[in-house]
């Protein structure tokens, strides 16, 4: 039901392939809400024009094969309501540094180290992301849950980072064998450019 849903969502707000709806679904502002594949998204698109959800029509390109270009129907539209009614199971949270931050007295001080460092720099980058989408859109009455969602995922970054920050030296002691590392602080605040509004 996510893929459905995540397809409906995104073809809501315009035409799309199914190229770009992976695009989006991986690298864009859709990226933060489901898990989708070319393997799991082209078979929904499918079902979705089936159900009469959605329209698929065929545009010509020179030299290359036709593209497949998805509209959401009026019922598609209700429906996509319908979904986002329904009660959600909890967000699922994996992070493979969680795995490497649970083996630190084993995986050592160096690697520990790297390890943070590593995700700092993508909490920071995704930060980074997050705020230039957030200056891309208008602060008018459709975008306000757009922008809530977007301030959303900041604080959480910059919550991230403040922690990882704080208490960094309490980890990397436990790697180097020191198990009396210091007790877990409050994270400090993180200040970038747009995210402090």
């Amino acid at each position: 039901m996510s893929v459905r849903r995540l397809c409906l969502a995104m073809l809501s707000e315009g035409d799309a392939t199914g190229y770009e709806i992976r695009k989006e679904a991986t690298s864009g502002c859709f990226s933060y809400f489901e898990d989708a594949s070319y393997g799991s998204i082209y078979p929904a698109l499918a079902k979705l024009e089936k159900e009469g959800l959605v329209t698929m029509r065929e545009e010509k390109q020179p030299g290359k094969p036709a593209r497949k270009v998805y509209s959401i129907t009026q019922t598609g539209r209700d429906a996509l309501l319908d979904m986002l009614r329904e009660d959600l199971p909890p967000d699922i949270y994996r992070s493979p540094f969680l795995l490497v931050a649970m083996s630190a007295e084993q995986v050592g001080g160096k690697a520990i180290r790297r390890a943070i460092d590593l995700q700092i720099e993508q909490t920071r980058h995704k930060l980074q992301q997050l705020s230039e989408l957030k200056s891309r859109i208008t602060d008018k009455p459709l975008n306000r849950g757009i922008l809530w969602g977007i301030n959303y995922g900041i604080d959480c970054m910059i919550q991230k980072i403040g922690y990882l920050e704080a208490n960094r030296a309490e980890l990397e002691a436990i790697a180097d064998g020191d198990g009396n590392g210091s007790q877990p602080q409050a994270a400090a605040p993180v200040q970038t450019p747009q995210a402090a509004e």
